[in-house]
């Protein structure tokens, strides 16, 4: 039943690809098991071997891998974090609004409403096709030089706003492909109980809409929470900064390898999760399509 619920198989099942009639029971299951993680340490290992007979090791060695140094500066780094899950938090709940606002602007019939349809077709086209370190750029040192009276001159008030306009236009599309991936008898089925095309939108397709954008949802906001590292560059002093202000301190690549340490630590549960729900989702299409 799994191999019929999930044809593609878990990408991190050892076994791969099982279907229906390639699945060996529990003695076939432990054997892929096996050579799965033998093959694996073996690819492993020989790259580890290659990487440390290298005549360059012992300079990345010094470079990188400096065990005093990370422990040393551990600390401070996570401490830095905070920062990035302060912007990624605040840009996050930002974004989840303004990008539904954004799809029901674009599903919205009628030529009455094209200019509506117009703008926000413009603005997720704009804010998608601009590299988000511009828009950075332009809205961190741009707005405050200025100089309007009561404008705020704080950076991390602009890389707030910079990721949320960033991340909404990507939002926008999830939501609108949840939207458009309810069927159009269900709206007419609302308006014949005597709801508005509001109402049957409000209670109907939004819904069910949100419902089935959630993995996508997750995977965009493993970007915002990578991506949070680009607002360094306004002078936001968060765990990328903070890593370079060490490195420049001791002249040692190491405090980068502490980052990706925390960013590792952080994201990859969280990339588990969506692939935990996306697999579920598809076994619940599956059981229900029987």
């Amino acid at each position: 039943m799994s191999g019929l619920a999930n044809p593609l198989g878990d990408p991190l099942d050892p076994r791969g690809f099982v279907g229906p009639a390639r699945s060996g029971g529990r003695t076939g299951a432990l054997r892929s098991t096996a050579i799965a993680f033998g093959s694996t340490i073996l690819l492993f290992g020989f790259l580890g071997w290659v990487a440390v007979n290298s005549s360059g090791w012992p300079l990345v060695q010094h470079s990188f891998l400096n065990g005093q140094l990370l422990v040393d500066s551990l600390p401070d780094i996570a401490a830095a974090f905070w920062v990035n899950i302060q912007l990624f938090m605040i840009a996050e709940v930002l974004t989840l609004v303004l990008a539904l606002v954004i799809a029901v602007l674009r599903s919205i019939p009628g030529p009455v409403f094209f200019p509506f349809r117009l703008m926000a077709t413009a603005y997720a086209d704009i804010f998608r096709a601009l590299p988000g370190v511009l828009i950075i750029y332009i809205l961190g040192f741009g707005i405050p030089g200025l100089n309007i009276d009561g404008v705020p001159t704080d950076p991390f008030f602009y890389a707030v706003i910079a990721l949320t306009l960033i991340y909404s236009a990507y939002v926008s599309e999830v939501y609108r492909a949840g939207i458009e991936s309810v069927h159009p008898s269900q709206v007419a089925a609302a308006r014949s109980l005597g709801l508005s095309q509001w109402q049957a939108l409000r209670y109907v397709v939004l819904p069910q809409a949100i419902r089935r954008v959630i993995p996508p949802l997750l995977n965009d906001f493993i970007g915002l929470q990578k991506d949070t590292v680009l607002v360094s560059y306004i002078g936001v002093v968060e765990i990328f900064r903070q890593s370079q202000i060490t490195e420049a301190a001791h002249f040692n690549f190491t405090p980068y390898l502490a980052t990706a340490a925390v960013f590792l630590v952080m994201t990859i549960p969280l990339a588990r999760l969506t692939d935990w729900l996306i697999v579920r989702d598809r076994r619940r299409a599956a059981a229900g399509a029987r």
